[in-house]
């Protein structure tokens, strides 16, 4: 609600900085990462004295897991959902639509993975809502935030599918764009939720995912560098920067408590939320082939899976040692540190591919 103290800056010169998008992105990282900072010890507790065993470890995966992650409390999206809808509710415009479909998004499928968390520990086993259920519901959610976003843009361009590398390419979609997009917002979301396997491997591919659409909102939401850059002009994009900068610091404050040896686990409830929030930003930015070269790790942790289940299921046999793809790298003897460290580093190689794609026009 900061945002309406520009309606002072006539009497006050120096609160003209908020109508900048860039002052109250600062802002909203800013108060995100000291939320968390200061509320997420006393999460932790809570969630620990709640969860008791904390959340159960599966006796198919690393046998190690069930040694150095047994008892580690789960539902640590709780602390960065907080933080963020805090953060954008105070720095965000909230005249923009934008904002808040994608915090509506967020929520949403943190609801989702809260439930599920919470059946997991309640019932101390690692199923908990089944795949169909859990992926209809995702899918309506999806799908409603994808007419929302339609209905903001201008047609056709709001249901055609834009290509990078070409500035008039578009494939034009008709309604089936609300299935494209309502795919790839699930699709984000579980692939997230499927690389959240290892202490601190999916928050910093996250964050590094999210400073990029973030960047890419701020641009495509600004006629000017749209122009220059030749990509495609999204009239209000530009204040999803301001959300993005309340997950980044959010983002920032839950990987100190959740670095090796993780105090807390992100669950499905931060998973989920964070993966469908990336999705609809890349939805409402026209991005969404750039996401899956930014998100590349992310897709190819599901494609890990879908591979595995696949040609276990055809053939009897296992391409990979064991999925999601970080676990084939356990039981080929890499450490975490090194699986983790060496996953960030391909998060950045491939946000900086993505990135490359908004000049090569």
């Amino acid at each position: 609600m900061l945002y309406y103290l520009i309606e002072l800056s006539d009497k006050l010169s120096i609160l003209n900085v908020f109508r900048y998008i860039t002052f109250r992105t600062g802002g909203s990282m800013i108060t995100a990462l000291v939320f968390v900072f200061l509320f997420g010890p006393w999460i932790i507790d809570h969630l620990r004295l709640r969860q008791g065993k904390g959340q159960p470890i599966r006796s198919d995966g690393p046998q190690s897991h069930l040694v150095t992650k047994k008892g580690t409390p789960t539902m640590g999206g709780l602390m960065i959902l907080f933080g963020i809808v805090a953060s954008t509710v105070l720095w965000a415009n909230p005249a923009n639509r934008y904002v808040w479909i994608v915090l509506g998004v967020t929520v949403a499928f943190g609801a989702v993975g809260f439930y599920d968390d919470y059946l997991k520990v309640t019932k101390q086993t690692h199923r908990g809502v089944s795949a169909v259920s859990r992926i209809v519901v995702e899918a309506l959610i999806a799908g409603a935030a994808c007419y929302a976003i339609v209905s903001l843009g201008r047609q056709p361009f709001a249901t055609s599918l834009a290509f990078p590398f070409f500035k008039e390419l578009v494939l034009p979609l008709g309604w089936l764009f609300l299935v494209f997009g309502s795919f790839i917002i699930v699709g984000a979301g579980n692939a997230v939720n499927l690389t959240d396997g290892l202490d601190g491997l999916a928050i910093v591919p996250v964050i590094i995912a999210t400073l990029s659409f973030g960047f890419i909102a701020y641009l495509a939401g600004n006629t000017v560098f749209a122009d220059y850059l030749n990509i495609h002009y999204v009239a209000g994009t530009g204040e999803l920067a301001v959300l993005c900068g309340a997950v980044i610091g959010a983002g920032l404050g839950f990987l100190w408590f959740n670095a090796p040896p993780a105090s807390i686990f992100m669950g499905d409830t931060g998973s989920l939320a964070l993966g469908g929030m990336i999705g609809t930003i890349a939805v409402a930015t026209k991005h969404e082939i750039v996401l899956a070269v930014i998100g590349g790790l992310f897709v190819l942790e599901a494609i890990s899976v879908i591979v595995q289940v696949f040609s276990f299921k055809l053939t009897g046999k296992r391409v990979f040692r064991m999925a999601p793809i970080h676990h084939h790298f356990e039981q080929l003897g890499w450490t975490e540190p090194q699986i983790v460290i060496r996953f960030w580093i391909i998060s950045v190689v491939l946000a900086l591919a993505g990135l490359s794609t908004l000049k090569l026009r």
